[in-house]
């Protein structure tokens, strides 16, 4: 009894003394390390192509520095203004002072561009104050600066100076969402020829929904043969599905232009066969019908192979066993063979979806003015308007929409693997 005392009490040790919980400790921490550095590029990879990109991007749709940075005494003095009548005169005179300093001309054209976003003719308003405003070297300058141009003397000016004032704004998201702030800081509607961005969310999941539909019609019988054929057979159509993904995604964009439009090979096949009069040729090229079968058949691909996945692990003995039962062979794909391919068209509608939801070149190129989507006008403010508030703006929404489809989508799965369990 005492022996087996002593040796319970003893430590366990390695070769070389140390306490074998210690050395187990050890191999495991020099694992992780190991572990750690080989992962290391990857996640540097993504931190630096997606994640920071993404933060800077919701930055940015709330960033508004630049009434501040240009005008600051201007602003500070304003916080006390009750938003009646004119600014009293210290305000024109810190304006005044602020536009004829050289050394911010930077920082006042930022500024105009900043507030030509709420009014078109601030640009034109500020630069020529700017280039005046040296000369009132003496007061009173409410009346200098009224005498420069006479918009200083209208309080919606100074009231959209104040609300965009602050270093931090919603005015963005305001914007995307067809609201804007009116003159006592109330959110109101747009004016109903500045509202189009709901309009254009609201068509992009339509035209998304659509495409991830059809999509999904013309994979799951490819799918099927796919999964079905022998495996020669089978291996050479799925080189033909992989197929586009070997095409660049311009080519097959112009080649869709080249069959579509007006005098392409569809509608003269179409005119050849008498379908149609060679006067009444179907417009299918530059609007939305252009843009729907050019992004299907571009996405189908995204729509097969996961179809393809699950529908090959499914055990064909299932649906022997259903004819022997007395299932005719509908009743049978129906009742037995479809559910088990929920998995596949659930995974497969979720990427397409979330794909054709950010689609850029295609409705470019093929959509015209009628099928452009959200993400042309996402670009068309990075590259051309320079609005970059907006268009992060509009982007934050796209990427919220997104997320909330897949934690739907993840709650959806995960109660059907619940029940299923």
């Amino acid at each position: 009894m005492a022996q087996m005392t002593e040796t319970a009490d003893r430590i366990l040790t390695t070769a070389d003394g140390t306490p074998l919980k210690q050395a187990l400790a050890r191999a495991t921490r020099r694992n992780k390390i190991r572990a750690f550095i080989l992962v290391a590029p990857l996640l540097a990879f993504v931190l630096v192509s997606f994640i920071i990109p993404i933060v800077d991007m919701l930055a940015r749709s709330v960033d508004n520095p630049e009434v501040q940075a240009a005008i600051p005494e201007t602003v500070a003095l304003l916080k006390d203004w009750d938003g009646t009548g004119l600014p009293p005169e210290p305000v024109f005179a810190a304006l005044a002072k602020e536009l004829s300093d050289k050394s911010k001309r930077s920082e006042i054209g930022r500024m105009g561009a900043r507030l030509n976003y709420e009014d078109s003719g601030f640009r034109s308003l500020l630069n020529k104050s700017q280039r005046r405003a040296d000369k009132l070297t003496s007061g009173p300058y409410k009346e200098g600066m009224i005498a420069i141009d006479a918009d200083w003397g209208k309080t919606a000016i100074w009231k959209t100076i104040q609300l965009t004032a602050p270093s931090t704004t919603f005015s963005y998201y305001l914007n995307a969402l067809d609201r804007t702030y009116d003159e006592n800081g109330n959110i109101v509607m747009q004016p109903e020829w500045k509202q189009i961005y709901v309009h254009l969310f609201i068509k992009t999941i339509y035209v998304s929904l659509g495409v991830t539909i059809a999509c999904l019609i013309l994979s799951y019988p490819i799918a099927y043969l796919l999964a079905t054929l022998p495996a020669s057979k089978g291996n050479l159509l799925l080189i033909l599905v992989l197929l586009p993904f070997w095409t660049s995604l311009l080519v097959r964009t112009t080649s869709w232009i080249v069959l579509l439009q007006t005098n392409g090979v569809i509608n003269d096949t179409l005119v050849w066969l008498g379908v149609v009069h060679t006067d009444h040729r179907i417009e299918m090229i530059y609007n939305m019908t252009g843009t729907i079968i050019a992004m299907t058949h571009i996405l189908m691909p995204f729509m097969v192979l996961p179809l393809y996945s699950v529908m090959k692990t499914i055990s064909p003995n299932y649906l022997r066993a259903a004819r022997s039962l007395g299932a005719n062979p509908m009743i049978a794909f129906v009742r037995v063979y479809m559910p088990q391919t929920v998995p596949g068209v659930g995974a497969g509608s979720i990427l397409v979806f979330i794909l054709a939801i950010g689609y850029y070149i295609t409705p470019a190129l093929v959509g015209g003015q009628d099928g452009q989507l959200i993400s042309n006008f996402i670009a068309y403010h990075m590259q051309k308007s320079l609005n970059w508030g907006l268009a992060a703006a509009l982007g934050a929404i796209l990427l919220a929409g997104v997320l909330a489809l897949y934690w739907l989508y993840d709650r959806i799965v995960g109660v059907d693997n619940m029940k299923l369990g």
